[in-house]
């Protein structure tokens, strides 16, 4: 199993929104290192839900429950999208600044690459997270 997080802003698509919905394709990545990323997700694989712009917190746990197809957003074949369900809210969001501000998280790359939408997470850094949001 692999662990990730993936980016949104809120009034574009927030996890109150992806609850209500219980499941959705993550459309819309434009960037090639991100796309990658979606393309190296699994099904069964857990992703940190982060709210971007507004909020800037991980507010959530979400499963990939199915592997990469082409965007039906778009006839460009370069681009691609996975489905996600929510698994569980958590009880605290944990802010950028608590994930700058920690040691462990460092070297993440929501702080190294600030603008990448999907990213990998070693497990010891997705579960640091899940615990300080716990």
């Amino acid at each position: 199993m692999d662990y990730w997080l993936v980016k949104s802003e809120p009034h574009k698509y927030s996890w109150e929104k992806f609850n209500e919905q219980g499941r959705t394709f993550w459309d819309g990545v434009r960037n090639y290192m991100a796309r990658n990323n979606l393309r190296g997700m699994k099904e069964g694989d857990l992703v940190l839900f982060y709210h971007s712009n507004e909020g800037k917190e991980v507010v959530g746990i979400a499963k990939v429950v199915k592997e990469f197809y082409q965007d039906p957003t778009t006839d460009d074949p370069n681009w691609v999208v996975v489905d996600l369900a929510p698994v569980e809210s958590l009880k605290t969001p944990v802010t950028l600044a608590t994930i700058k501000a920690d040691e462990k998280l460092k070297d993440i790359a929501l702080v190294r690459q600030g603008r990448l939408s999907v990213m990998a997470l070693k497990r010891e850094e997705f579960d640091h997270i899940v615990q300080l949001g716990s």
